[in-house]
């Protein structure tokens, strides 16, 4: 019995992953988990059924982006996005700021200066 509490505290990495809804399906969390693309508290994850728990900090790197997450859940189900965001806690830096498109520049203050001479 006394390992009831401690199996309800951990939960399959690729599990969380997609109640997160950092993926759309549970076969690609286990795929992200699987490429060692996932590392929990600085460990690279090899495996979709290492266990993770509250408190751990994952480095998941997406196709754009590197998130930091700290779990401070591991939730019941896989449910609606406001649900899923509160399984985490959002510990990824702010992306730099993206320079204008098309090569204008960023600030149109600035551009109006140059027309007057």
């Amino acid at each position: 019995m006394a390992a009831e509490p401690e199996a309800a505290a951990r939960t399959r990495i690729d599990v969380w992953l997609w109640r997160a809804r950092l993926t759309k399906t549970r076969a690609l969390a286990a795929r992200l988990a699987q490429s060692g693309h996932v590392r929990i508290n600085g460990q690279r994850v090899v495996s979709a059924g290492r266990s993770v728990k509250s408190g751990d900090v994952l480095t998941v790197a997406l196709e754009r982006t590197v998130r930091v997450l700290r779990v401070a859940e591991l939730g019941e189900r896989r449910g609606p996005a406001a649900e899923a965001r509160t399984l985490y806690d959002d510990l990824s830096p702010e992306p730099p700021p993206r320079a204008g498109f098309g090569g204008e520049p960023s600030d149109p203050a600035g551009s109006a200066e140059d027309d007057d001479g």
